[in-house]
């Protein structure tokens, strides 16, 4: 990685371009090929992630349920991240579904990086808007969309 006043870039051409292919943004390049059964895990891969932010499951990736109330996602309670409840343990935990109207892509999370020039560390756990000057200097590993005109379908508790 080095970080130029353009921006965050990967050394490598070919690899960063690679991760910017999706939207212009630096995202994190995983390596190897997925193997196994789908599972839910608290540092979602990121293209899984990406998936599901296009209002796809990130388990099977079929499209998301949708009907006159909004698009369908569940929640675990007290946190922030969607997922599949048969394949998310932390659903079973306790989990909130809503009907979500408006779910506007506003920016990412991932880890900011320092402006040449200035002194300090990354900040690995930045939300960064679209919209924002600090867009150049992330690298991506999280989608985010505001959730707008949402209507609370159910909450489930705790799984023994």
């Amino acid at each position: 990685m080095t970080v130029t006043a353009a921006g965050v870039a990967h050394t490598d051409p070919v690899q960063d371009a690679l991760a910017r292919e999706v939207d212009g943004v630096l995202w994190t390049l995983c390596g190897g090929t997925a193997t196994g059964k789908h599972e839910y895990a608290a540092e979602l891969h990121p293209e899984r992630q990406r998936t599901a932010m296009e209002l796809l499951c990130a388990g099977c990736k079929k499209p998301a349920a949708r009907n006159a109330q909004g698009v369908l996602w569940l929640l675990p309670l007290l946190d922030d991240t969607a997922c599949s409840w048969s394949w998310c343990p932390r659903l079973r935990e306790g989990h909130v579904k809503l009907r979500v109207r408006e779910a506007e892509p506003i920016g990412v999370r991932g880890t900011l990086y320092p402006r040449p020039g200035i002194v300090g560390s990354p900040d690995l756990d930045a939300l960064v808007r679209y919209d924002s000057p600090d867009l150049p200097f992330v690298v991506a590993r999280e989608a985010v969309r505001e959730l707008r005109r949402t209507t609370v379908v159910a909450f489930a508790a705790a799984v023994p």
